[in-house]
């Protein structure tokens, strides 16, 4: 994959570590992290939460994140003895860059995330855009996913009911100004840095989920969407911009289980396009009374009991 200059983006050296979070309640862990190396040479950035020889579950961030979203898990992992490996995609926090990349390349990439993790095979579980590549990844390396379960998933564009206006003019954006959506990304992780988590929770829940949140819990989103564009939006603007395309693979085309877990409230992802995607797999799906952000907090002990199954 060769670079687009108009979008590379490369992570300052003063990005926050994959392994530094700040205290939370209810936990006392920290975070492991490393990085491992792709096929042509780049890294990949990884961090790991919950019991360090726990049965693994991979958990891919949303679009955009990073890997301080598996911090969510990391006490009920802790009493599943789960342990949780939370790769932040190219272009996205310290991974290195891939502006050419396509879905099928992103979910190729985490493989290198296995193979260094020592992760032979695992349930793998995709919040928001995360799904998208949790889908590729079980698809293309079969043999790696134990199952897929999508969190308030994107559905591809084949199987979407109505997008909403927001998604569709991110879409947009990334196709025909990808340098426009980059700098309107980094004028917003900017405030974000400086502000309360109330700038990105937000973007991903009504007032009600807003209010259902604890401080740590906001705090983690606030802090994925920094770390995750604030080095760079490479991955953002390259994840939106294929999203909108069809899929290296369709739900359909699964060989593995597929479990949509979803909020009824949600205004990013219409539940729909869930229950569409779910069928469409011979799936299943579980809704709760929640809205984007709040289904994934919500459904992590139900989610890892069924990734223990």
């Amino acid at each position: 994959m060769s670079s687009s200059p108009d979008l590379q983006d490369a992570p300052p050296a003063d990005a926050e570590s994959a392994g530094a979070r700040p205290a939370e309640s209810g936990t006392t862990a920290t975070a492991t992290a490393t990085t491992a190396t792709t096929t042509d040479g780049r890294t990949v950035a990884y961090a790991e939460y919950g019991a360090a020889d726990g049965t693994p579950v991979v958990f891919l961030h949303g679009t955009p994140g990073s890997h301080v979203l598996g911090r969510l898990f990391d006490d009920v992992a802790r009493e599943r003895d789960c342990r949780i490996v939370a790769p932040a995609r190219p272009g996205y926090g310290d991974s290195d860059p891939a502006p050419d990349a396509t879905v099928a390349d992103i979910a190729d990439d985490l493989v290198a995330v296995l193979d260094h993790a020592g992760v032979e095979r695992a349930p793998v579980v995709g919040f928001s855009g995360g799904a998208a590549v949790a889908i590729a990844l079980a698809g293309r390396h079969p043999n790696r996913v134990e199952a897929v379960h999508s969190v308030s998933g994107v559905a591809p564009p084949s199987l979407r009911t109505e997008q909403p206006a927001v998604q569709r003019l991110l879409e947009t954006l990334a196709t025909r100004t990808p340098r426009l959506l980059s700098g309107l990304v980094r004028g917003q992780s900017w405030v974000a840095d400086r502000g309360s988590p109330s700038v990105v929770v937000s973007q991903y829940t009504d007032s009600e989920g807003a209010a259902a949140l604890s401080e740590a819990q906001a705090e983690t989103f606030r802090r994925d969407f920094v770390v995750g564009v604030g080095p760079q939006r490479t991955g953002f603007v390259t994840e939106t911009r294929r999203f909108g395309h069809t899929w290296p693979v369709q739900p359909a085309e699964l060989s593995v289980p597929l479990h949509c877990w979803h909020g009824d409230r949600d205004a990013n992802v219409p539940v729909a396009d869930a229950r569409r995607v779910a069928d469409a797999a011979d799936g299943v799906l579980t809704v709760r009374d929640a809205d984007h952000a709040t289904a994934l907090v919500e459904c992590r002990a139900a989610l890892l009991d069924a990734c223990l199954e």
